[in-house]
């Protein structure tokens, strides 16, 4: 019997997934993985997915499907590769997106390590994705989930053909509709349990009073500047804006005004009409390609510069083994720094990288 470690945050998928795999006949191990400590980083118990309720939650799911479940401490590598990298982004001018560097450092990485450690031949988490094995390349492959509205195709696409292979996404060829049915008819407490949101560590939303707690540092005023230099008022610390916001900036100006650059050096946030947003060209950098070996000449491809973003066709051309250069067919608005570039034929995912 093959033996699955799965990734329980105590949430209504992975307990899905969980009881889809126990059907299947694997002998499943459940795993909630504890990131951090809520006291550390500010927050209630109960406002996050490392609640003492979500542990709880995902220890009472296993009981009720009859496998064993244990609690992982991660703290120290979720800390030092989501939380870090998170806050530098934001102090360099960037905007960061620490689920993907949770998947690729957290759930496939230190994740797969334990699950070897402890005889597990699969991880299987609740991603709604799929993988299939494609014999003509002997390549396994990564592909958006059939229910598109929770697609998190763009949040794994730096998965290694070694994780790809070990990797269960039972919920892909799932709707959530049906997910939550299936939790119903287990009878399995987490079937009507809100979907987490927003950034786990930061349940809030406010990045901004987030980085300021942890660094223990106050981000000096600035100066809003035009894109002539003209200064325009007074910004409240660099790190409290985003490319493309317009809202929030406390300024009172004859049009419409959008962040489009943040000037670290100088601390000064540019700001331009809508105009000033669209890009055309751009550079993504730590490059994974999954459906290829390595890709040597340009090719077209449709992409996502944002999780949430519509795709639009472009002209890939590799620059090195682990970096592109982009040219949309069509100028997208407030492509970033910091976010990834996604890239898609149909709806497999092609590879991806870090917008730089």
């Amino acid at each position: 019997m093959k033996k699955a470690l799965i990734a329980m945050s105590g949430g209504v998928d992975s307990s899905v997934a969980a009881a889809v795999m126990k059907d299947r006949g694997y002998d499943c191990v459940g795993v909630t993985m504890k990131l951090y400590t809520n006291s550390e980083i500010g927050i209630k118990d109960t406002n996050s997915c490392c609640s003492a309720d979500d542990i709880a939650d995902a220890r009472s799911v296993a009981f009720s499907l009859g496998i064993p479940h244990y609690v992982f401490n991660f703290t120290a590598d979720f800390e030092n590769e989501v939380i870090k990298r998170f806050v530098t982004q934001y102090e360099t001018g960037g905007t960061p997106n620490p689920c993907i560097d949770c998947n690729k450092y957290i759930k496939f990485n230190a994740l797969f390590g334990r699950a070897k450690e402890i005889g597990c031949e699969y991880i299987v988490t609740g991603h709604y994705a799929r993988i299939k094995y494609d014999a003509v390349s002997g390549r396994y492959k990564l592909y958006k989930a059939v229910d598109k509205s929770k697609d998190q195709s763009y949040v794994l696409y730096s998965m290694t053909q070694q994780e790809l292979a070990h990797t269960v996404f039972p919920l892909g060829e799932y709707n959530k509709t049906d997910v939550r049915e299936i939790a119903e008819q287990k009878g399995l407490l987490t079937a009507r349990k809100h979907d987490s949101q927003d950034i786990c560590f930061v349940p809030d939303g406010d990045y901004a009073a987030f980085i300021e707690k942890y660094t223990g540092k106050e981000y000096p005023s600035g100066d809003f500047v035009d894109k002539q230099g003209n200064k325009l008022g007074t910004h409240n610390g660099i790190i409290r804006y985003t490319i493309g916001q317009r809202k929030g900036l406390g300024l009172a100006l004859c049009k419409p005004m959008y962040v489009c650059e943040k000037d670290v050096v100088n601390n000064r946030v540019v700001l331009g009409e809508n105009d000033s947003l669209m890009c055309r060209e751009f550079d993504a950098e730590d490059f994974n390609w999954i459906s290829y070996d390595r890709v040597d000449s340009p090719m077209y491809a449709t992409v996502k510069t944002r999780y949430k973003c519509t795709e639009s066709t472009a002209k890939v051309i590799p620059t090195s083994d682990s970096s592109v250069h982009i040219v949309l067919e069509q100028p997208q608005r407030a492509v970033t720094s910091g976010q990834a570039v996604v890239l898609y034929n149909g709806d497999e995912v092609l590879g991806g990288g870090t917008i730089v």
